[in-house]
């Protein structure tokens, strides 16, 4: 920690930054609540984000803060924290994050956060800052999620498709454009439960590190409510690139798909944020993307996009991780 707590202005402004990543953060990644409904023409784009939006920000009626709760203590020591450490996990995060949505590639914020954070701290104090326990569990999400995604979404293609072998394609086709506002739904507030956590975290260890919190660590209401309201408003901006990318380029998807891939990454995402993984959303419905798209034919599949979307997860925690690593010198220099 500090020698000396924070000037009440520089907290001020470090949780400004924090919130600044979680609008940023739901600017990137609202494409992955949208890109399905959208592509499949189901809501106007306009429409889709104030909709996604919306669930973005109730989610916290619905999940606990166990994701919180591992960002917060999980990644990095509590003990180790202090107000660089948060700076350069922050500025790394945010900066990759710029990076990639200005060439429209679907990478994650949430490991962008965490591999800032591994940077920053590791910078501070060494490999041994590290809580190995919440890196693996995290790490094993990078592989796990998509996965998971991709077989939930195949399987509820397989229900489906049984489901409707008698009806017309007419029918099925409108029965499921109504069905995607509720796939979209379960989504987004997979995205908000999931994501918004993970900043809810950040700015409750910094709060514990500036000695500000009685009766040990733990996520303040109007923390949550803020963090909740950023991803909204940055859901509500949107990320058109990403939506393309996400929508249209992997694979072109009907109603009865974006249904599948919608509701399978939100049953990954459900069962992330109750265990308290620090999964991607970006991954997730992307593995079920790929799933709904490969149960047509693996042609169907744009392989060297889904390739090079994933170059980037493999990159994004080591280049998150040295830019977070810089930024915290930087802080050192002038504070």
């Amino acid at each position: 920690m500090d020698a000396a707590a924070l000037s009440l202005p520089l907290l001020v402004a470090l949780i400004g930054i924090a919130l600044l990543f979680d609008f940023l953060n739901g600017l990137h990644d609202a494409a992955n609540s949208i890109a399905t409904i959208v592509s499949t023409r189901v809501l106007r784009p306009q429409y889709a984000v104030m909709w996604a939006a919306f669930f973005n920000f109730i989610a916290f009626l619905f999940f606990g803060l166990h994701v919180a709760d591992t960002v917060g203590r999980g990644i990095i020591s509590a003990e180790v924290i202090d107000a660089h450490v948060i700076f350069g996990a922050l500025m790394g995060a945010i900066s990759w994050n710029l990076i990639t949505w200005g060439l429209g590639i679907p990478s994650s914020s949430s490991h962008a956060l965490i591999g800032g954070l591994l940077g920053a701290g590791t910078a501070k104090a060494g490999i041994h800052a590290v809580v190995w326990s919440g890196v693996f569990k995290t790490a094993a999400a990078i592989v796990l999620s998509p996965a998971v995604g991709l077989i939930l979404a195949l399987v509820l293609v397989l229900i489906t498709s049984w489901a409707f072998v008698k009806a017309t394609p007419n029918l099925a086709d409108r029965w499921f454009r109504k069905m995607q506002f509720v796939s979209a739904s379960l989504y987004s507030l997979g995205h908000g439960g999931n994501d918004a956590q993970k900043t809810m975290g950040i700015i409750a260890v910094l709060l514990y590190s500036q000695g500000m919190m009685s009766g040990g660590f733990h996520v303040p209401f109007w923390v949550v409510i803020s963090c909740q309201a950023a991803m909204g408003l940055g859901t509500l901006f949107g990320g058109w690139k990403i939506v393309h990318t996400m929508g249209s380029k992997i694979t072109r998807l009907t109603p009865a798909q974006g249904f599948c891939a919608e509701t399978g990454g939100a049953l990954t995402l459900f069962g992330a944020t109750w265990l308290g993984v620090p999964v991607s959303t970006t991954h997730t419905i992307t593995g079920a993307i790929v799933g709904v798209g490969s149960a047509r034919r693996l042609s169907a599949v744009r392989w060297n996009i889904a390739s090079r979307i994933v170059v980037a997860w493999v990159v994004t925690l080591p280049a998150a991780a040295i830019i977070g690593a810089l930024f915290y010198w930087l802080a050192g220099l002038f504070g």
